[in-house]
């Protein structure tokens, strides 16, 4: 859980050190008396290599990285003194049996105290932006939490001490009724075992976290199987079960170990965030370069057609989150009051709604349609963090609530622009299991590569109108 989340930041704050040791290693060279001795910077530098893979080796060794969260600053200061003084020692024994020249005693002490002070300076302004923005409940999960004994309540009070960590506790559930109601560490038991199913399809729900004696174990296994069907984290405090979707990995909270059950991708952590770059990127040049046409298609719409330029309707995003989806207007104004009337007209078997040849369309919203026009407005949702280029498409919070529990496992990824049922020609897939099928095997076998993919199958899609609904 929270090895996985911080283990960017661990790395980018390994990154920074280095580059931080190189500054001060320069400005070491610059700040010196030039009177000194006659060589070249490029001289220096040849010793800078192994200035960094000491520091790196020791700060690595001495725990910085794997400690950084929780240490308090006059720990974490020492620590980087300690690295620095076992550095100036390695070195100094390497430069001596090197003899290498220009490398002084004086330079070599100046280059570990510069590199410590700057080092000192550099996480304690980085670590405090990161906590900032996490008490400030920036980048958090939201944890519902089975159990309420005393390791339950410890695990709890833990995580409250911790906001840097971004965690949120929903809740805690148990299997007493007389529990309902009370509250543990400052938080609500809100139900039940029974009342489990309706938590996580009303509520925001990142991961459960599952903290009960061993002899709960038969007790709480639907709990786990349905909460694995749906595509909710799991972790544990206890033994796990033979899942057939969900792989298990160890992680720990401040030393309180756990197994955590996937079965969405999260395994591949530097891929999502090398996707969610490329959304950001990508969305974020398509609404500079497309503004022109954005422009030129509100002036038609607001000219032949009473009502606004932008559709607005709610969806259902990323473990439940609710959120508001924009395309551009391509039916009447009073579309949605009139679909009751087309009920028989809808052609998906399902939840779903979806009529071909739909009579609300307006002359420039089936042109809008066809070429898949309407979708440009959600580049901004793909911008913001709500939506992705490639993934589930968002469904309306109405048809969340019909989903079967395995249905629900398309909600456990970030819904997208375009998905493999978007490309496979989405106007003869009219069987709404089949359409979750396929958003089911896109997140089993998801990959930057299949985005890419999918990506290139849509160009064509949109071109040819074979994508329109």
């Amino acid at each position: 859980m929270i090895k996985e989340r911080i283990r960017l930041f661990k790395r980018l704050m390994a990154v920074f050190d280095l580059v931080v040791l190189s500054i001060a290693f320069v400005l070491v060279y610059y700040v010196r008396d030039p009177f000194i001795d006659v060589y070249s910077l490029k001289e220096y530098l040849s010793f800078l290599p192994a200035f960094l893979i000491v520091w790196a080796i020791i700060l690595q060794t001495l725990g910085v990285y794997e400690s950084f969260r929780t240490y308090g600053w006059s720990d974490f200061i020492i620590l980087i003194m300690r690295s620095a003084f076992l550095g100036f020692l390695g070195l100094s024994a390497a430069v001596y049996l090197l003899k290498i020249p220009y490398i002084t005693p004086s330079f070599l002490s100046s280059i570990f105290v510069f590199g410590a002070c700057f080092l000192i300076l550099e996480k304690i302004f980085v670590l405090n932006i990161f906590r900032f923005f996490r008490r400030k409940g920036f980048n958090y999960r939201v944890l519902l939490i089975v159990g309420t004994g005393k390791r339950a309540e410890r695990f709890a009070r833990i995580v409250q001490q911790n906001k840097e960590w971004g965690l949120r506790i929903h809740g805690f559930i148990d299997e007493e009724h007389n529990r309902k109601g009370q509250y543990i560490a400052g938080i609500k038991v809100i139900g039940t075992f029974e009342d489990f199913e309706h938590i996580i399809h009303n509520n925001v729900i990142d991961q459960v976290v599952f903290i009960v004696p061993r002899s709960w174990l038969a007790k709480i296994e639907p709990l786990v199987n349905l909460a694995e069907i749906e595509g909710i984290r799991v972790s544990f405090a206890i033994d796990f079960f033979n899942f057939k979707i969900s792989h298990a990995r160890q992680t720990d909270v401040f030393g309180f170990p756990l197994i955590t059950f996937e079965s969405t991708p999260d395994d591949k952590f530097w891929q999502l965030i090398f996707k969610r770059l490329i959304d950001v990127v990508v969305s974020g040049l398509l609404l500079v370069i497309l503004a022109p046409i954005f422009l030129i298609i509100a002036i038609i719409i607001k000219a032949t057609s009473e009502g606004p330029v932008f559709f607005r309707q709610k969806r259902v995003g990323l473990n439940n989150r609710i959120f508001t989806m924009y395309k551009f207007r391509t039916m009447v104004k009073d579309a949605e009051e009139k679909q009751g009337a087309l009920k028989l007209m809808n052609k998906m078997k399902g939840p779903a709604f979806k009529v071909i040849n739909d009579p609300r369309l307006t002359p420039i919203g089936r042109f809008l349609r066809k070429h898949s026009l309407d979708e440009l407005p959600q580049l901004w949702n793909v911008f913001v963090g709500q939506m992705s280029l490639v993934g589930p498409r968002p469904p309306l919070p109405q048809e969340v609530k019909e989903y079967l529990p395995w249905q629900r496992r398309r909600l456990s990824m970030r819904p997208g622009m375009t998905c493999i049922w978007q490309t496979s020609g989405r106007n003869n897939i009219v069987d709404f299991d089949e359409w979750m099928r396929m958003d089911l095997e896109y997140i089993d076998n998801w990959s930057l590569w299949l985005d890419f993919k999918l990506l290139l199958k849509t160009i064509p899609a949109v071109i040819l109108g074979t994508g329109a609904h």
